[in-house]
């Protein structure tokens, strides 16, 4: 069936007359026709004889009959109006609906389920009422009191829930959801997002529900309202701003340099790969309602005739492993696994909903069982061999925040009626987790009490001298773990590190890696400086900024994606840069984030190891139990700084995920466990997210990859490589295609050279081979960076930057690559430094100083200045064509080069300064002609003069001879 755009309103037919009615017949819509009116009107003489004009007219009117907009005019909230029962009899209804005839001359239902009478009385109104917006609707106080409804409940479902959380904390007594709660808060203008789409969300729920207290049947909210109504919702509840175009006009530089948001990285489409937009859909979502409802809501409802497993169980079957059984990887490092949480921290952030009970019913997430919005809870198996039969009957958990206009919201801007959830970082990989992705926060971040550019630091600690990352302002902390996780009271807390990402505290690998470029940023600022003193604070903000952005497009494309999805992946879709393509969309898939990308959940260790100078485990801060790295700043202040955690990143090596040992104990049963309460599972988790994302099954996206889909256990163990897995999981699921994409992707065996199999290759690969072709700024991308600029930056080395920024005397060479103590090990001073002289800026107007020149037609006489005519470049015209003279007028280093040919056997030219001679050419003998070429470099004073003269031969040179300069830098 064909559905019209609600928002174009009634469909009118004035070809038709109006419904005859008598004289004191009231208006519909303005008032209940009295009783002795509706007693005088025969239904059935009315009726037929305005059929019969229909039935006259149906094959060249060509009417849609717009029954969704018709039900809004069901019944007003006053009962005012009357149905059309009134007027037809069902033998009418019948004749209008069930005809061939009609369905034929071009009619089309779109609610044919609806009742009879409702389908005539959109039909009355579609053709004859013709009434006024503002008369069809249900009327602006009735709207503006539900909104206003709407937005107290939800401002105060966040206070509470806010107030709640931190009070726990305060008391020592948060929870591990509490803890997961607060790290996947919206904030800032995320959380005004959030809080729009929850304000339009709970607005029409509010109007549904009162109309249908009034009316006793179930109507859609949208069914009720006019176009005009939706707009003024959207705007009020402010999610009509979301989702208008920006002007790029305004924004400044954003030619040169990222804005924090990435609006207008793209010209043509601004918002793609922007903060606080929706994720990418490459498949359509699997919701259990078709919109919004995850996968499971109903244990009942069965996918290709099986029901659903309990991800928990799922989790206890399948991903279980103990840490004695713990494998390492004999290739890669810790460092493979930290990076990779790193990079994604860049590139996706899935806020939760703020609020901790139902805006419907009050229902407290962490209290109850039940399902309610945005209660989603993990129910746990009977005889759960970790909880056990006098424990709670599930784990808290909480629906991902709506994106404005999705879900049952979406009519009102176009879209498709599904879910959709919030990425509240960008797209691109612009090194995010450091500068942060909202303007607010950028600025936040920055140490404006100077014009150095620098970030913010630490003001109470440093690391020997070294920086440290600043420290929030929040209080009561969720980092005030010490007391708790060392059992010593009257120890000194500290609070959590601020960064560009609020997750920057998860552990303290993460937190080393947030401190190592926060300090690489101050270094390359400073530099910089140097280089260019006249740079402004922004400017040398920017440069740094940009710099570092080009860094980690390098290191993860050159260095880390090969480790991940293996050599002949990157050959095939990420090795030769293709150049920029507007057209093609960088955004985040929903798929990337919630399943492909969580691939380092299973390479990591139980252990943050910690090592001395020699690496070896380090005597006064050994390893440290994974679930007592969790928000643990107070390591990095009290232990050692990040000297130690790096070496345990470089020369430790990753867990390595096998098929039967897949999860360590610390994520799937002491996840953000302080204390003795109920911890989370990580595996659990996954699954309910990609429930909770309405992402499809296994098969669907083994499909979207070009791959085979198996369909029976012996298929699927023959893709797996596992007869005994691929049981397993279909004694849970029943069908491939049932199984949870995440837990399929991980089971697969690797790519040769990766540490995922080839689902996950496929899509990982073509998420970034979309980042990168979808950015306009990205480092390859001509005028981005200068040509020696580019040269500098395909040189980086990670190696270095932790040189520079840290104690550590020797790393491997390649931090990726695992090596045992003494093999490929690198002492500093043997990398490399990092080339900034390709950022020298000379200044502005007259700090820059060069030429070129051509001889031209010109025969110099001996002893006398060479006038070279032809000018190639004089851009300052400090070179003087009628005398042949440069003279200095920046003060600073110069090159000269020149090269000549004379038609003779002899000959040959010096260059002066001030008339001296500062240096003679070398001259080549050839056949019949001589080569005549020198080049130098001079420090000059203001006003000095640089020239060409020929000592004899001068006037056998030939028109293509050469004579160039140019400043070097300023003194």
């Amino acid at each position: 069936m064909t559905v019209p755009d609600p928002s174009a309103g009634l469909l009118t037919w004035p070809a038709l007359p109006a419904l005859p009615r008598p004289r004191d017949a009231p208006s519909l819509m303005t008032e209940r026709p009295p009783r002795r009116w509706q007693s005088r009107v025969h239904r059935s003489d009315v009726g037929h004889a305005y059929l019969r004009q229909l039935r006259r007219a149906a094959p060249t009117a060509g009417v849609e009959l717009n029954l969704r907009m018709a039900l809004l005019n069901t019944r007003s909230l006053a009962n005012k109006t009357f149905l059309l029962n009134d007027f037809f009899t069902s033998r009418d209804l019948d004749f209008m609906f069930l005809t061939e005839t009609w369905l034929h001359a071009g009619f089309k239902a779109t609610e044919m389920t609806c009742a009879p009478y409702l389908l005539a009385l959109g039909l009355y109104l579609v053709l004859s009422c013709q009434v006024s917006a503002a008369e069809d609707s249900l009327g602006s106080p009735f709207i503006l009191s539900a909104l206003e409804d709407a937005k107290r409940i939800v401002d105060e479902a966040y206070k509470y829930s806010r107030e709640e959380s931190l009070s726990r904390v305060q008391k020592m007594s948060a929870s591990p959801s509490d803890l997961l709660r607060l790290l996947k808060q919206p904030a800032r203008d995320t959380r005004s997002v959030v809080r729009a789409a929850d304000y339009m969300e709970n607005t029409l729920r509010l109007i549904e529900e009162r109309t249908h207290h009034l009316h006793k049947r179930s109507l859609n909210a949208t069914d009720l309202i006019t176009p005009d109504e939706l707009s003024t919702i959207a705007r009020l509840t402010g999610c009509a701003a979301r989702v208008q175009p920006p002007s790029c006009r305004t924004t400044p530089q954003v030619n040169k340099y990222r804005t924090a948001t990435s609006i207008c990285n793209n010209r043509r489409y601004p918002r793609r790969g922007t903060s606080n937009t929706p994720f990418s859909r490459w498949l359509p979502a699997e919701y259990e309602d078709g919109i919004s409802q995850p996968k499971g809501w109903d244990p009942k409802k069965r996918y290709n005739g099986f029901l659903l497993p309990l991800v928990r169980e799922v989790s206890n079957r399948i991903l279980n492993s103990a840490n004695e059984y713990v494998e390492s990887d004999q290739l890669y490092t810790h460092l493979v696994t930290i990076f990779g949480q790193w990079n994604d921290h860049d590139l996706t952030f899935t806020p939760h909903s703020p609020s901790i009970r139902s805006f419907s019913n009050g229902i407290n997430c962490d209290e109850s069982c039940e399902q309610t919005n945005p209660c989603f809870p993990i129910q746990i198996p009977s005889g759960d061999p970790r909880f056990g039969t006098k424990s709670k009957n599930c784990l808290p958990f909480f629906r991902s925040a709506p994106a404005c206009g999705t879900g049952n919201t979406g009519f009102i801007f176009g879209a498709n009626n599904v879910r959709q959830q919030i990425n509240s970082l960008t797209a691109f990989q612009d090194v995010g987790q450091v500068y942060g992705s909202e303007d607010v926060q950028a600025r936040e971040l920055r140490n404006l009490t100077n014009d150095e550019g620098l970030l913010r630091i630490n003001q109470r600690f440093t690391d020997k001298g070294r920086e440290l990352l600043p420290f929030a302002t929040m209080e009561p902390s969720v980092c005030a773990t010490r007391q708790g996780i060392t059992n010593t009271p009257g120890l000194a807390e500290v609070p959590c590190f601020v960064a560009g990402d609020a997750r920057a505290n998860e552990n303290i690998g993460l937190t080393s890696l947030h401190t190592l470029f926060l300090r690489e940023h101050n270094r390359l600022a400073r530099a910089l400086r140097q280089l260019n003193p006249h740079w402004s604070s922004e400017t040398l903000y920017q440069e740094a900024r940009k710099i570092m952005g080009g860094y980690h497009q390098v290191i993860t494309f050159r260095d880390y994606l090969q480790h991940i999805v293996g050599p002949e992946t990157v050959a095939r879709q990420l090795s030769t840069y293709p150049g920029y393509d507007e057209t093609v969309d960088p955004s985040i898939a929903n798929v990337f984030a919630t399943a492909a990308y969580r691939l380092g959940h299973l390479a990591i260790q139980p252990f943050m190891f910690r090592l001395d100078e020699n690496y070896n485990e380090h005597p006064q801060f050994p390893n440290v139990m994974l679930h007592k790295a969790f928000f643990t700043p107070w390591r990095l202040v009290f232990e050692g700084g990040i000297d130690p955690v790096i070496r345990g990143l470089v020369g430790c090596p990753a867990k390595l995920n096998t098929q039967d040992h897949m999860m360590v104990e610390a994520l799937r049963d002491k996840l953000f466990q302080f204390t003795s309460k109920l911890a989370l599972d990580l595996g659990a988790l996954n699954m309910q997210r990609s429930h909770d994302h309405g992402i499809p099954g296994y098969n669907a996206w083994r499909r979207f990859c070009g791959l085979p889909e198996p369909q029976t256990v012996e298929q699927l163990a023959e893709v797996l490589n596992n007869t005994d897995l691929a049981q397993r999981l279909l004694q849970l699921y029943g069908s491939p295609a049932n199984i949870d994409m995440w837990l399929a992707g991980i089971s697969e065996p690797f790519v040769p050279g990766g540490r995922v199999g080839p689902l996950f290759a496929c899509l990982i690969a073509t998420q970034f081979q979309k980042i990168r072709q979808g950015d306009r700024l990205w480092w390859q991308n001509e005028g981005v960076f200068t040509g020696r600029q580019r040269a500098s930056l395909a040189n980086v080395s990670l190696a270095r930057i932790i040189c520079d920024n840290t104690g550590i005397k020797d790393v491997p060479s390649e931090p990726f690559l695992f090596r045992p103590r003494g093999t490929a090990y690198t002492h500093c001073d043997a990398i490399p430094a990092f080339d900034l002289t390709p950022w020298i800026d000379a200044g502005p107007g007259i700090q820059r100083s060069a030429f070129a020149v051509r001889l031209g037609y010109n025969y110099p006489n001996p002893n006398q200045v060479i006038v070279f005519r032809e000018v190639i470049y004089n851009g300052q015209n400090h070179y003087n064509k009628q005398t042949g003279v440069f003279t200095c007028v920046v003060p600073g280093v110069y090159q000269f080069d020149f090269f000549c040919t004379l038609f003779q056997n002899v000959g040959n030219i010096d260059l002066l300064r001030n008339n001296k001679v500062v240096l003679h050419s070398f001259t080549t003998l050839q056949k019949g002609y001589i080569n005549s070429s020198g080049g130098t470099v001079l420090e000059l004073q203001e006003g000095d003069e640089v020239c060409l003269q020929a000592n004899y031969g001068g006037n056998a040179m030939t028109s293509d001879s050469l004579f160039s300069g140019h400043l070097l830098f300023t003194v």
